[in-house]
């Protein structure tokens, strides 16, 4: 296998480990409902956004479950790794801002650099964005 494949490999095997345990994650938050979604989204109070906790709970819950799976599969991969990014950035406000240290956020963290690294490189030669639109990656 020349080094291009096992790029590849590895970026594959990446985005099907992570897309579909944030997919795991994020599914009952989004089958959650209403409370879930208002509960979830009173976080972005954190940032001074205080209307719509309910849109954007589920939105989080949104990106997290469905966004996993689109990261998984790699397809509208750079916007969803934007999106898994600034959710990952809100779940590390939101354990500092509860007076959780390093070992409360680190999981938001490592994710957030994985997301950053990724939306970096791209998804990857088997991807459906390089099927379907191989000019964006």
């Amino acid at each position: 296998m020349r080094n291009e494949n096992l790029l590849n490999s590895g970026l594959l095997v990446l985005r099907i480990g992570i897309g579909l345990a944030m997919f795991a994650h994020g599914l009952p938050k989004l089958m959650g409902g209403v409370e879930t979604w208002t509960w979830l989204g009173s976080t972005m109070s954190q940032v001074g956004i205080n209307f719509a906790p309910t849109f954007w709970g589920f939105l989080a819950a949104f990106t997290e479950a469905i966004g996993g799976l689109l990261f998984a599969i790699g397809l509208v991969h750079r916007p969803i790794s934007l999106m898994l990014i600034g959710m990952m950035g809100m779940a590390i406000v939101s354990h500092v801002s509860q007076g959780d240290g390093f070992m409360g956020y680190s999981h938001a963290l490592e994710l957030m650099v994985v997301f950053v690294a990724m939306f970096i490189t791209g998804p990857g030669k088997y991807s459906l964005d390089q099927k379907l639109i191989p000019q964006l990656v």
